[in-house]
């Protein structure tokens, strides 16, 4: 094989000078040879194929850090990576997408169809929690942290909605910043204190009784089916405002945060969805 400068090495590699420098220092595509005295970079033409590959995955928006990982792999695995990244990138594009015609058709003057809405009372509880400030990226992840701190170390199981796991957003991560999320999981108010001795990552407390209204989520709902969600709720929200005039809400939003409930997987049939999007309230009597 024959080594080349830098220079002739970006030229055949179609890449710059600064991002192969920038490669070199994450470690994603490092020289062959760097000179001791004036710390110029040369390449192996061997290395031009390696080059080549990463600037078709930078075309597919795939993160350095995958990009190094990619290049490690062997071909097979290499390849089921790259399916399952566009598999993930086009889904997120169908999101946008539909967030998009929703967005013109509602800016046009075209109004959606809301969703159902229903209440339900909610009994006082003992939760075992865990919060964070979070990035939007970093939600799932997130998410799948709690899930299986519950696995490792399954709970005692209550029936039911009041003993579903819920996910609380004191407020929304965004593109533009972070927010506060709390995933929660119920568990038997005699057993609460000894049970959380043995989850030290997880903050026990309890959550007064309060009434909810709720609307179910579609399986695999996105920011539309959201969006739809809390206008139902928000919509809901004015009516009961304008029925009890005068009169104070003991419990609002901001007192217990809004939330998603998933509900254990049930029989197919069942008519109540896994997943739904409720606001604590109450009026004082």
């Amino acid at each position: 094989m024959k080594e080349i400068s830098i220079g002739e090495f970006a030229r055949r590699s179609r890449l710059s000078l600064k991002a192969l420098r920038l490669y070199d220092k994450r470690g994603v595509l490092v020289p062959s040879r760097v000179d001791r005295a004036s710390g110029y970079r040369y390449y192996d033409t061997a290395q031009l194929e390696a080059a080549r590959l990463v600037v078709m995955l930078r075309e597919l928006q795939l993160p350095l850090k995958a990009v190094k990982e990619l290049l490690a792999c062997d071909p097979a695995d290499a390849a089921k990576r790259i399916a399952d990244h566009w598999r993930d990138a086009e889904a997120a594009h169908d999101t946008r997408r539909e967030l998009a015609d929703y967005l013109v058709s509602r800016l046009s003057g075209m109004r959606p169809v809301m969703y159902e809405v229903a209440t339900r009372e909610m009994p006082e509880r003992s939760l075992l929690c865990l919060k964070r400030t979070v990035a939007v990226q970093e939600q799932f992840a997130f998410g799948k942290e709690f899930i299986a701190i519950l696995r490792e170390r399954p709970l005692p199981k209550i029936e039911g909605r009041a003993g579903a796991f819920f996910c609380i957003y004191w407020s929304h991560p965004t593109a533009d910043g972070a927010g506060l999320i709390e995933w929660c999981k119920p568990v038997p108010q005699a057993e609460a204190d000894a049970l959380a001795e043995h989850y030290p990552e997880l903050t026990l407390r309890t959550e007064p009784a309060h009434l909810e209204t709720f609307v179910a989520l579609p399986a695999g709902y996105g920011a539309v089916q959201w969006g739809l969600a809390c206008e139902s709720l928000d919509a809901w929200g004015q009516e009961q405002e304008q029925e009890h005039e005068g009169e104070r809400l003991a419990l609002t939003p901001e007192d217990l945060g809004l939330r998603t409930t998933y509900l254990a997987a049930g029989p197919v049939t069942s008519p109540v969805s896994d997943i739904d999007l409720a606001i604590p309230f109450a009026v004082e009597p």
